[in-house]
């Protein structure tokens, strides 16, 4: 059996053996639960008991020599030897052994795995402390040098263990610290025995005693609990608590100050202390409520984000918090979304609003049913205040809504007038009004045209032009309303879109119309050839030349068949010179097309001079009297002329009383070269006013005549009317100015046609301009400025 007493006189403790062999009860009896194998050397069996303190929780490891003698497996007697906490067979410190080495060529044993040796901490000695033997199995016979090793002998911290080198007795130095370290391992080697023995590795661990206060990190706490908080609680430590302070708000406790103490082992070591303050915060324990049951509102029609109405409500939580600031939502009555419901600037109220147009013929009473809570959970159960809101729709006269919002059509840009271009139609929402609906045309930049006011049909008013500058991407956009015939008309809106099919109604036209060309070695000269109508309609385009132009010129399409290579064939005298020109697109379309040509004496690309270099000055100076005699004949044929037409019964020239502008004649010499043929003649067609020379003489030929309008009875349609001609006249090839000779006529002394002076009258407010204002807004505005209106200010 082993014995041992401690401090508190137990005869009993938990042991532990390193030999499974051996067995030591908790009462010190030493029992042998297998048969040793082998004998070990002198009989003697060394065993490693671990003893633990159950008080201190503190371990002490023993060596405990075991005689076994011969005795058979599991006899009652064994060998006993006796220890106490201070030491084993009489030594005050536990032995370490090394293990003997075996003779010969054996199998050496695995090395020991050693327990640790325990030192408590804080010792206070006296130092050096003996804490621990080494012993070697060879120590009878031969002398044994004992050192250790590593961190704590001649490492850091420098022998802070020390060993006697002749005995092996561990020291240690100065008291040790377990919050410093907590373990220490050295290692223990024969010195003149390293070959027979291995060295042994020690631990000494250091044991902990309660040196230390418990101290909390700061020494005031603060916290919050929320109000109506329950015990969620869980401590393993004893906790003593005083309230020092109680703060009080009216009949609630708005906060707590404790002084907090803490207590090791168990409440029974050493104290820390510190103050918390805690705080009681509000809970969302209290619903919303709404101060009215129930709310009536009206709305208009079609009225989008109109307010309706504001709900109140009252929370008795904490104010301007999340306990007591009000969520509403709409929670019945509402399957279509027609409504919206936001919280106030005040959080407490709830403001309810259209959220998309309301329609009277559906529905015109909505019913809503609007809950309450707060912006967080409720911390408990409660009951959510509900509130219902009666909407009703005020009905309005609504404007009546086309079939589509953009109605497109597509139509030849040669529709004949009247024709039909759509037939819109646009109903009322209002149907118990049993209102009737009319059309009119808002916008239609060109007036090309007309809708039947009762049927919504739309016609064709004046033809139609794909080239036109109201064109855009082929398409003519028109704005179309329809209105009501209530007493405050409701108007609605459509737009009509015409896509115009394109027609060969442009013929192709030169656009280089005059240039300079020299009469020797000529570089031709290339003209641009241009087609308003589409690509179907325009190139390969073909050119020839008409009348006597043939005589000195060549012209022919380049490559790309868009562009006319003119050229001079021959060389001709310079002078300004007209090449009549015909050109035609793919289907046929022509126009004759008139450019000037300037022709030098020069070559090649040489600009035009007036004379060559080198010239004789003689040639200059006849030339230029020839010029000046010419004049003087060209002025006496018109003097003379003059002369004779004043003898005449139709005079020419205006009565003197006549404010018409007189007709100015200027003569001009031509290139100055005798062998330009011009017939002055010409020019006193019209003034001869000699009904054998007319306006076709000299006018292009035309393919056909266009369809001018007469004049119209329904002042409405003057407008119409010289928009329609104007057009006519500005593609009319018949119609002057022509690319040849212009022709002016003078109405004479005996004109049918009134003095134009009759318009204007030097005193204001003689002249009547109001009837103007009945031939449509552009003669309105016309006699708005003349006779005095709107404009006056701007004169």
């Amino acid at each position: 059996s082993v014995a041992f007493t401690d401090s508190k006189n137990s005869t009993r403790s938990p042991f532990w053996s390193d030999d499974k062999h051996f067995v030591v009860r908790s009462d010190g009896t030493l029992t042998v639960s297998k048969k040793p194998r082998g004998v070990k050397s002198n009989n003697v069996y060394y065993i490693d008991l671990v003893l633990e303190n159950i008080y201190c929780r503190n371990v002490a490891l023993y060596t405990l020599c075991v005689y076994t003698g011969c005795l058979p497996y599991g006899g009652p007697e064994v060998q006993t030897a006796t220890t106490n906490l201070k030491g084993i067979a009489d030594e005050e410190v536990p032995i370490l052994h090394f293990p003997k080495a075996p003779k010969g060529m054996k199998r050496r044993k695995r090395a020991w795995i050693l327990p640790p040796i325990s030192v408590t901490e804080n010792q206070r000695g006296p130092f050096p402390l003996k804490i621990s033997q080494v012993k070697s199995d060879d120590h009878e016979n031969k002398r044994i040098r004992y050192k250790i090793t590593g961190p704590g002998a001649d490492q850091d911290p420098v022998k802070l263990f020390t060993m006697d080198e002749e005995t092996g007795h561990l020291y240690v130095t100065q008291p040790l610290d377990r919050e410093k370290q907590s373990s220490y391992t050295v290692s223990s080697i024969l010195d003149g025995s390293a070959k027979a023995e291995d060295p042994i590795d020690v631990t000494i661990v250091v044991i902990d005693q309660n040196d230390n206060n418990p101290v909390f990190k700061k020494t005031v706490y603060n916290a919050e609990v929320p109000e109506s908080s329950t015990r969620d609680c869980e401590s393993n430590v004893y906790l003593k608590c005083r309230i020092n302070e109680i703060k009080e708000v009216g009949k609630e406790i708005d906060s707590y100050t404790l002084k907090v103490q803490v207590a090791d082992q168990k409440g029974e070591g050493l104290l820390g202390e510190t103050r918390v303050i805690i705080k009681v915060t509000d809970s969302n324990d209290h619903a919303p409520i709404f101060t009215n049951p129930s709310y009536k509102a009206t709305a208009g029609e079609n009225e989008v984000d109109a307010e309706l109405v504001r709900m109140s409500v009252t929370d008795k939580d904490e104010e301007h918090s999340p306990n007591s600031n009000a969520k509403f939502t709409i929670v019945g009555g509402d399957p279509g979304n027609l409504f919206s419901v936001k919280t106030g600037s005040n959080k407490l109220e709830g403001i309810i609003t259209t959220a998309k147009g309301l329609d009277f013929e559906k529905t015109s009473k909505h019913t809503l049913l609007v809950a309450v809570q707060n912006e967080v959970p409720f911390a408990t159960a409660l009951t959510t205040s509900t509130a219902t809101v009666e909407v009703t729709v005020r009905d309005i006269n609504e404007p009546p809504i086309f079939e589509t919002k953009e109605t497109h059509v597509s139509k030849r840009e040669d529709l004949p007038v009247e024709s039909t271009v759509v037939q819109l139609t646009a109903t009322d929402p209002d149907v118990a009004r049993k209102q009737k609906v009319k059309y009119k045309i808002f916008t239609d930049p060109a007036n090309w045209l007309r809708i039947d006011e009762n049927t919504g049909k739309i016609s064709v008013k004046d033809e139609m032009d794909r080239e036109s500058v109201w064109v855009k991407d082929n398409r003519y956009t028109a704005i179309i309303t329809a209105y009501d015939d209530d007493q405050i008309p409701a108007t609605g809106t459509g737009t009509l879109i015409i896509e115009l099919e394109d027609v060969n109604d442009n013929p192709p036209v030169i656009e280089e119309r005059e240039f300079k060309m020299c009469n020797e070695e000529p570089v031709p000269q290339i003209l641009t050839v241009k087609d308003k109508d589409g690509p179907d309609f325009t190139s390969p385009y073909s050119v020839s030349l008409q009348g006597p132009s043939n005589a000195n010129w060549t012209a022919r399409m380049n490559d790309t068949k868009m562009g006319i290579i003119l050229t001079l064939k021959t060389k001709i005298p310079r002078g300004d010179y007209k090449v009549v020109l015909s050109v035609e697109d793919n289907q046929g379309l022509s126009q004759v097309s008139t450019v000037a040509v300037k022709v030098c004496d020069c070559t090649g690309e040489e600009p035009c001079m007036q004379n060559r270099t080198g010239s004789s000055s003689l040639p200059v100076t006849l030339g230029i009297l020839g010029a000046v005699l010419l004049l003087f004949i060209v002025l006496a044929v018109v003097l003379i002329s003059r002369w004779n037409k004043k003898k005449e019964k139709v005079p020419l020239l205006p009565p003197e009383d006549d404010l018409r502008d007189e007709i100015v004649c200027y003569d001009e010499e031509g290139g100055g070269e005798d062998d330009q043929d011009y017939d002055l003649s010409v020019i006193h067609h019209g003034l001869d006013n000699r009904p054998d020379k007319v306006r076709s003489d000299v006018a292009p030929m035309e393919r056909s005549q266009p369809s001018y309008r007469h004049l119209p009875n329904n002042q409405e349609d003057m407008t119409s009317f010289i928009d329609h001609n104007r057009k006519l006249a500005d593609n009319d090839l018949a119609a002057p100015p022509f690319d040849s000779l212009l022709v002016f006529d003078s109405e004479g002394g005996e004109s049918k046609a009134g003095s134009l002076s009759s318009l204007y009258s030097s005193k204001d407010g003689d002249q009547d301009y109001e009837p103007l204002k009945e031939w449509g807004p552009r003669f309105k505005k016309l006699a708005d400025m003349y006779g005095g209106g709107e404009n006056d200010d701007m004169l």
